[in-house]
């Protein structure tokens, strides 16, 4: 006998490319990647920074947690379909809240991110009755329930207070997913209750990534918009397109090719997964920090070069190869040398950059990435193509 809350789930043969309505998600998930950044270079100090990565966790968690919705359940199903809507409103008015979320608008912005968390998993705990991804819901939502109370009393807080409340918050929403929600009297959820439909979480990752450029772009365009086609600063604009169009091509191969099968491939799934979200998370943090970097090399080619301004100039791409070298490990289980170079290398030259401007120091992040890309090129010259090996 099939139950109410089985018709909601994806069927094996259902259609695994995500819908237009995903996709419209997606570009919620981009405007506040285009606030974040903003925010950053407004206080481009370690608090600011600080601040900036607890509000990137949440609206990621966010994004996340609908992503495993829509990969679990049929998106294609009116209810799935209104409750990716509700995620997406909700998205929005964090969004707008977000730029003064450490200020005036803390309540509005926790509150509606409890909402959307809490309220998703009440829908699907009373949709699921008699199913037993039930229980699963019910784990889920009273670890929301818990965190809950950390978001909302640091929104009434102030100052290092609602930092320190919120941390804790987004390490109990993370920590409790990475542990499948042990909840008392019911224990943690089972790995068979986190199937994985391998092309459609893949292409989620892969669409996000890509659309998330589209930031760059977006900050580059605008940037040098508002300050005309002077010699260095359109010679800058090249240089972050360049850096631009190699996160891509770095990502891509062969890593962001290879997704889908090593999802399919891996013994567990679900950790992998996991391991793709969390390099995905260091990728998206390593391209608000380019965009900040970007925007400076623009607005000021040859000026002084500040200690903060190296950390996000050479910073972000450090910050995207780390992700990209978990990634990597999750498809390959193992880690190209040249990533670890690179990295290295963007360590090495953070002191000399302050003696430079800017656009000498983008110049010198751009080589480094250029490197990579010619060394994936020769690496992959003559030989057949790698199969994925996930780690078991």
């Amino acid at each position: 006998m099939t139950t109410s809350g089985a018709k909601l789930l994806r069927r094996p043969e259902a259609p695994r490319r995500a819908n237009f309505l995903e996709l419209y998600f997606d570009l919620v998930l981009v405007v506040a990647l285009v606030q974040l950044s903003q925010k950053l270079i407004q206080d481009l100090r370690w608090s600011g920074a600080f601040q900036t990565l607890v509000l990137l966790l949440a609206m990621w968690w966010v994004w996340t947690a609908t992503a495993f919705v829509t990969d679990l359940y049929d998106p294609q199903r009116p209810a799935i379909q209104l409750l990716v809507t509700a995620s997406v409103l909700g998205s929005l008015v964090m969004v707008v809240a977000l730029p003064d979320a450490f200020g005036e608008q803390g309540l509005v912005f926790a509150g509606t991110y409890v909402a959307i968390q809490v309220g998703r998993q009440l829908f699907l705990v009373l949709a699921l009755r008699g199913h037993e991804l039930q229980s699963r819901s019910v784990r889920v939502l009273f670890w929301f329930g818990v965190s809950a109370v950390p978001w909302i009393a640091g929104a009434l807080a102030h100052g290092a207070a609602r930092g320190a409340l919120w941390t804790l918050a987004v390490a109990m929403d993370y920590t409790a997913r990475g542990f499948r929600y042990p909840t008392p009297g019911l224990g943690r959820s089972p790995e068979s209750q986190y199937p994985t439909a391998a092309e459609h979480l893949a292409e989620r990752y892969r669409q996000l990534f890509v659309i998330a450029l589209g930031e760059l772009i977006l900050v580059t365009a605008l940037t040098l918009s508002g300050s005309g086609f002077a010699a260095d600063r359109t010679a800058a604009f090249v240089v972050s397109f360049v850096g631009t169009a190699l996160f891509l091509r770095i990502y891509i191969y062969r890593s962001g090719e290879l997704l889908p099968a090593a999802i399919a491939a891996a013994p567990h799934p679900d950790r992998l997964a996991l391991s793709a979200l969390t390099a995905h998370l260091l990728m998206m943090a390593g391209i608000v920090a380019t965009a900040v970097g970007d925007e400076l090399v623009i607005a000021h080619p040859l000026g002084h070069t500040r200690p903060a301004w190296v950390a996000v100039i050479l910073g972000g791409p450090a910050l995207f190869l780390v992700g990209r070298s978990f990634f990597e490990y999750a498809v390959f289980s193992r880690v190209s040398r040249d990533r670890v170079i690179g990295l290295l290398v963007l360590i090495v030259l953070t002191p000399p950059m302050l003696l430079l401007p800017p656009l000498l120091a983008a110049i010198a992040a751009i080589a480094v990435l250029t490197g990579i890309a010619i060394a994936d090129a020769a690496r992959a010259r003559g030989r057949p193509p790698e199969p994925p090996s996930p780690p078991g």
